[in-house]
Parts: C-alpha cells; structure tokens; sequence
C-alpha cells in the first residue's frame, strides 16, 4: 500500500506536464522549401524519380502532386513543395506551400 502512496503523485505529475513545444502543422525540423534551383523540372515526365529529385533540390518533405481538375487544400506548408501536372503528365509548374 505504501508503493502506491509513493508512486501515486509522481505518475500523476509525468501525466500532466506539457511539451516542451506543441508540434505546428506544417513544419518538419530541417525541412523549408525552396523553389530555386527546379526550374529544370519543368517540362519533363512527372514521374517517381522526378519527384524523388524534387524533393531532395526543394529540400522540402512533403512532396505534393497536382494534376489538372484536382482541388489542392489552401494550408499553407512550409515543408511542401507541390509539382503541378498537365494532362500528359509533363510537369509545368513547381511552388513551395
């Protein structure tokens, strides 16, 4: 009966400590998109190692394809680079968000 006395506030105590920081939506640590350097892209096949090299020259996270007809979300994410599609799958354009 004494271990739960004792063992009692300090599991309610570990229970009701916050985080250090709340995650943010839209945020991978070591992770912002950058346009520069992707123009090159355009024009060529959208495809699974284009967007694999997109990723890694954007230095985003979140890799994000938009075909034409398709509603993207609004929210901005600094760790997303969207890659837009014509109907032949040729990339036309590349943004971050």
């Amino acid at each position: 009966m004494r271990k739960i006395a004792v063992l009692g506030p300090v599991l309610l105590a570990a229970c009701s400590t916050a985080p250090a920081e709340p995650p943010v939506h839209g945020v991978t640590p070591g992770h912002v998109c950058k346009v520069e350097g992707t123009a090159w892209f355009v024009g060529q096949r959208g495809t699974g190692e284009a967007g694999a090299a997109i990723l890694k020259a954007s230095k985003a996270a979140v890799l994000r394809w938009a075909p034409p007809g398709v509603m993207l979300t609004m929210d901005y994410r600094q760790d997303r680079v969207t890659v837009y599609l014509d109907r032949n799958r040729k990339i036309t354009q590349i943004r971050c968000g």
